[in-house]
């Protein structure tokens, strides 16, 4: 089979892969097509953690299996090697007499990496890899930066109006009352990227003023773990964030006992935080991060360039005066190769920054 012809199967391994964001951590996203003569004769994605993986539901799917053993199964990452909440796809793969084997990338977790592969060579299996490598390595950059980095991806998000500002100057604590500056479709895409991801921050300031549920009420799927800062633990439990509705940690100077869904961490803020924040995200085994405010905790990711994407809202709107938006400086804009994507939602542009 041809090269392109690779490519398109895998292509849909993609396509399907993605069924499984934000439903499938730990594990990564993976999807996996079976094909006899030029024709998909099965398929299936990792759907959750601890239930079948791609390559099991792909099989299953398959209804004559006697087909399998002249078959060519894909698969965007490499099948597992080990015994964990399931068996290893690898032995499946042979077990079935599937002799054909193409795979989209290695899978760099120590548990795997290179295992499979070498488990099904052992076996005498025909092993491709390397198709479409850099797109199923992009889908799985949460699960690739949580293993070779040691810290979750981190995205920054915000919304700013066409004069650089992300809130009004007459925007007090008292209000309590979030000023929208995208649009109802952006907010509704913006609650899509939260059940996308395991983690979202805010700062004291964004938590007392807008006094966000940071939940995703508006879409369908997982909320994320709630994460404030909040040095002096300032914010009262009458505020949504206290509320014990979904799992928050409140990173804090001060000691103080967990309560129902509310978890007080203490950190040092005579260091920097960031970094804190990140390991301790790791040690939960969270992988992915919204950082979603204010400009103070936005911009002290970018200073020490902890970050990995970057979601910017643009408004038609002015506000003249206020809290102006974070700021990328011109030398790191200089030194790395982003990627830069611009979509139109309505009245808003969405400006996408990629490393």
């Amino acid at each position: 089979m041809s090269l392109d012809k690779h490519e398109f199967f895998m292509q849909r391994c993609l396509q399907i892969a993605q069924n499984g964001l934000g439903k499938t951590y730990p594990n990564p996203i993976v999807g996996c097509v079976i094909v006899f003569k030029g024709k998909i004769i099965g398929e299936g994605w990792h759907q959750k953690a601890g239930e079948a993986h791609a390559e099991v539901n792909a099989i299953n799917s398959v209804k004559d299996k006697d087909l399998l053993k002249e078959s060519t199964i894909y698969v965007s990452l490499e099948p597992c090697s080990h015994w964990g909440k399931t068996p290893p796809c690898s032995n499946l793969i042979v077990s079935m007499n599937i002799k054909n084997v193409v795979i989209g990338t290695i899978d760099f977790n120590s548990e795997v990496h290179g295992k499979g592969i070498t488990y099904l060579e052992k076996y005498g299996c025909n092993v491709t890899v390397g198709v479409l490598e850099k797109e199923c390595r992009d889908i799985n950059k949460r699960f690739f930066t949580f293993h070779q980095k040691k810290r979750p991806y981190i995205i920054l998000k915000w919304a700013q109006t066409v004069d650089g500002f992300i809130s009004p100057e007459n925007k007090s604590e008292k209000s309590r009352k979030p000023i929208w500056i995208s649009n109802i479709y952006s907010l509704q895409l913006v609650h899509k990227w939260r059940t996308e991801e395991q983690s979202i921050l805010v700062g004291t300031t964004t938590a007392i003023v807008d006094n966000p549920k940071l939940n995703s009420r508006d879409y369908f799927g997982n909320n994320p773990l709630r994460l404030v800062i909040d040095k002096n633990l300032k914010i009262d439990k009458s505020f949504s964030l206290l509320d014990g509705s979904i799992k928050t940690v409140i990173f804090t100077q001060i000691e103080k006992k967990n309560i129902k869904n509310i978890i007080y961490k203490v950190i040092d803020f005579e260091r920097d935080i960031t970094s804190q924040i990140c390991d301790y995200l790791y040690k939960e085994n969270i992988q992915s991060l919204i950082v979603e405010g204010g400009t103070k905790i936005l911009q002290s990711f970018i200073d020490v360039n902890l970050w990995d994407e970057a979601r910017i809202l643009k408004s038609n709107s002015y506000f003249y005066k206020g809290i102006a938006a974070p700021v990328f400086k011109n030398e790191e804009l200089n030194k790395t190769n982003f990627i830069v994507n611009e979509t139109q939602i309505n009245n808003n542009k969405l400006l996408i920054l990629s490393k």
